[in-house]
């Protein structure tokens, strides 16, 4: 038995004794992916978790994600391994910042990403995905100017598939936006013909060269269903492992060697291990905070 089995094996044994489920996002490490009782995108997790009747979650993502799981599911011990785990990309926005940019223009609407604190959705008319902006944005009454935070290039995304107007906030995804065309071009020419899987959260020039685009769950999908057999991908790396339990006669290539989140990988099965011992550090949402945010979100989930 290797180490990582071993740790594996400890994680499970936690588990079961905690009657605790683990939630693994598709970005996070594979050994860890391995013995998850869900994988998924961060809020598809929080809502199969809340159809569950374990009273502990285990996230292993990143910050926002447990908040998210929290809010859904306040009855439920949520902890969270690595609280330092953060996102580049929430950090863009603050609660602060938007309840500032509302005051500047009280008529703007703000659909925010669900890669967000408690906080910023807290303060937000309705939340989306990358799978629903588009569907999110053209729900909202006409004539009125929506501000889509804290991606802006998921706002230039959704801003070309509706005739809303559409302000972009200025943050980003570094993992996503530092792709260059350049490098899409190389690999491109290295594998001739085969489609180009992207994130909506790569910058517009990447999504001009790419022959798909969707959410991390929608890019799974293509790759099983296209007939391709080599694809090149646009998007963190940590998806790879389930790409190739999925579609395990396939290549899949990516189009950038920077595709990695650290904050992503900071969590490790020692680090799950501890959370379970310890039933530590928890993570909780005021219900000031709680409840405005998960109003956002039923919002979202309303239109199905």
């Amino acid at each position: 038995m290797t180490d990582i089995q071993a740790w594996q094996q400890k994680v499970r044994r936690l588990l079961k004794e905690r009657r605790a489920i683990l939630l693994a996002h598709y970005y996070q490490r594979d050994e860890i992916q391995e013995i998850a009782d869900l994988r998924g995108d961060s809020l598809a997790l929080s809502i199969e978790a809340a159809r569950t009747d374990a009273p502990v979650i285990v996230f292993a993502g990143v910050h926002f994600m447990a908040e998210s799981a929290a809010i859904i599911s306040p009855e439920r011990t949520v902890l969270l391994p690595r609280p330092d785990a953060g996102c580049a990309l929430a950090d863009w926005i603050t609660a602060a910042q938007l309840e500032q940019a509302r005051e500047a223009d009280p008529e703007l609407l703000v659909v925010t990403y669900i890669n967000s604190s408690a906080a910023v959705k807290a303060a937000s008319d309705i939340c989306c995905t990358s799978a629903n902006a588009v569907r999110v944005v053209n729900s909202l009454p006409e004539g009125r100017k929506i501000l889509m935070a804290p991606d802006g290039n998921l706002a230039r995304y959704a801003a070309r598939h509706t005739t809303r107007e559409i302000i972009p906030w200025n943050g980003h995804c570094p993992v996503h936006h530092d792709i260059t065309v350049d490098e899409v071009r190389r690999v491109k020419a290295a594998w001739p013909g085969a489609p180009f899987a992207a994130h909506p959260e790569c910058n517009p020039a990447v999504l001009d060269e790419a022959d798909f685009v969707g959410s991390t769950t929608a890019i799974l999908r293509f790759a099983r269903e296209t007939d391709a057999q080599t694809v090149l991908i646009g998007t963190e790396r940590g998806i790879f492992h389930k790409l190739r339990e999925e579609s395990p006669g396939k290549r899949f290539v990516p189009v950038s060697d920077r595709l990695l989140c650290e904050t992503m990988k900071y969590t490790t099965l020692p680090d799950i291990v501890a959370a379970l011992e310890t039933m530590s550090p928890v993570i909780s949402v005021p219900e000031a905070v709680r409840i405005p945010a998960k109003r956002a979100l039923d919002r979202m989930l309303a239109l199905g």
